[in-house]
């Protein structure tokens, strides 16, 4: 151990500290009193990530009781299957939620696979503590829950947490069940909101005109998600709606995602020429040709990725071909079956700013991983 005139300063020991995990963190804090100073001070947990497969099972809490305070900006990792890994997450979360109103940011992710049948009420339930407690709360992802979300946990996070900047409920789920009223009091409660995740089904015409309004402060994006039924039975959106958003908030970017369970009809009502789609992810069971050409066609002046599964076809290829032609601002493209040379010679001819893309020529074995561009 370095005599205390060679000690580290704390500001570099701490800057250290916070690319540790948890528990390196506290052995780090058991070596002598000015690490341990300088492992709970507030730069090493502004910004923090956990995982809970990864830290040992029962030091979690008593190591981070001492540090909930100075914690801002969460990323928090667990897998739904595994009991203790659940467990130390809904802990953590509760403790957060008594703990913490000064949490700013909070983003969950489960790895691997939820059990049949689980609806996630533990994990859910904390949430809501959360949201209750949080009233700082400026970011809210749940994408990598995959339970479903109701009305009461979005009424919650707009009751509650009134400085909200962006909320993302577009997750990985069968069942939709945010319904467009609940939107609506969320875009009322919350009127600095920039960015919103949603499914197709619980965005309104009268939430778009909510977006449009004078007074509304700068919106940034909207992600679309349509996957489960409610999202292929949700009506079309007035086109005078989009054009009305699209005037109030030129730099609008909407990201639309169309898994396999929607119809080609709700596709036709989904795709909209007013709509300004900056990221389109086609997954598709059906048709795939018709909707790229469609997004040659309208989305040129706004489109800056693409990614679809489907089938490989000669059509297909005439189609991104198409695309690649009328929408030079592209900058990723993603094809998850294989392509003919002359796919992959059009984009890289005529998209500049193109920055990594996944153009298969051959068949190669998974995964996929993107070509960077130089």
């Amino acid at each position: 151990m370095a005599e205390p005139g060679e000690q580290l300063p704390e500001e570099v020991l701490a800057l250290i500290f916070r690319h540790l995990s948890l528990r390196d963190r506290a052995a780090a804090a058991r070596v002598c009193r000015a690490w341990a100073a300088a492992a709970t001070c507030s730069v090493v947990w502004h910004d923090t990530t956990i995982s809970c497969d990864c830290e040992r099972e029962g030091t979690l809490l008593p190591y981070l009781s001492a540090c909930l305070d100075h914690v801002h900006n969460l990323r928090l990792e667990f897998e739904p299957s595994r009991e203790p890994s659940r467990r130390a997450a809904t802990e953590l979360l509760t403790a957060l939620a008594v703990r913490t109103p000064g949490l700013r940011s909070l983003r969950l992710e489960c790895r691997g696979e939820k059990p049949l049948f689980d609806a996630g009420r533990d994990i859910l339930d904390a949430v809501h503590a959360i949201c209750r407690a949080a009233c700082a709360l400026r970011h809210l992802d749940l994408r990598r829950l995959p339970f479903t979300l109701d009305d009461a946990l979005v009424l919650q996070a707009a009751r509650g947490c009134p400085e909200l900047r962006s909320l993302f409920l577009d997750n990985c789920t069968l069942v939709g069940s945010v319904k467009p009223d609940s939107v609506l009091e969320l875009l009322e409660a919350c009127p600095r909101l920039r960015a919103l995740g949603l499914h197709l089904a619980s965005l309104s015409g009268t939430a778009l005109q909510v977006l449009a309004a004078p007074h509304r402060a700068p919106f940034a994006l909207l992600a679309l998600r349509c996957a489960c039924p409610e999202d292929a039975r949700a009506p079309r959106l007035p086109e005078e709606a989009w054009a009305a958003v699209r005037r109030r908030h030129p730099g609008l970017a909407v990201e639309l995602e169309l898994e396999p369970a929607l119809p080609a009809e709700s596709v036709t009502r989904v795709l909209q020429p007013a709509v300004p789609v900056a990221a389109l992810r086609l997954s598709l069971s059906g048709d795939t040709v018709g909707p790229v050409c469609f997004a040659a066609r309208h989305y040129g002046a706004t489109l800056r990725a693409l990614e679809v599964r489907a089938a490989a076809s000669a059509e297909l290829d005439a189609a991104l071909e198409l695309l690649a032609a009328r929408c030079a601002g592209l900058r990723e493209v993603h094809c998850f079956c294989v392509v003919r040379p002359s796919v992959l010679h059009a984009f890289r001819a005529h998209c500049p700013r193109l920055r990594s893309y996944t153009l298969k020529l051959t068949r190669e074995p998974h995964p996929w991983l993107p070509t960077p561009v130089a």
